[in-house]
């Protein structure tokens, strides 16, 4: 009996031990976590008073800002888009026309919205600085 409580301590001390150095290093990966979110935040900031400073007023600046992020976000996006409408016309498609209809509607879509997220800031750029 004395052996299975002892036995018992020690296995409950052991996992003890490695749970309070699994808290610690939790702990550690949550102030690193925040750290990098304060990192972000801050060139964010610094990404947005350089828009500002640019375009020498704070909305242009601002609408600078959102159309950049537009612009990189939209790639990826977009070529999902295309993906999908491929699929939908090339592999979908091969057996019903109206399928393949909707993949060319996507693909014709999403190459649209691709070139406007692409153009938009180029066009905003040179209207505002013009």
């Amino acid at each position: 009996m004395k052996k299975a409580i002892v036995i018992t301590f020690l296995i409950a001390l052991i996992m003890g031990c490695f749970n309070v150095a699994y808290a610690t290093e939790i702990n550690v990966l949550n102030t690193e976590a925040a750290g990098e979110l304060i990192q972000m935040k801050e060139n964010a900031k610094n990404s947005l008073a350089e828009y500002q400073e640019k375009y020498g007023s704070n909305t242009y600046g601002l609408v600078a800002y959102i159309l950049n992020g537009i612009r990189i976000y939209s790639i990826p996006l977009c070529f999902l888009g295309i993906a999908l409408g491929a699929i939908y016309q090339y592999v979908l498609g091969i057996r019903k026309l109206d399928v393949r209809d909707k993949g060319f509607g996507l693909l014709i879509s999403f190459v649209t919205i691709l070139v406007i997220c692409q153009v938009l800031p180029l066009i905003f750029t040179i209207v505002v600085q013009g």
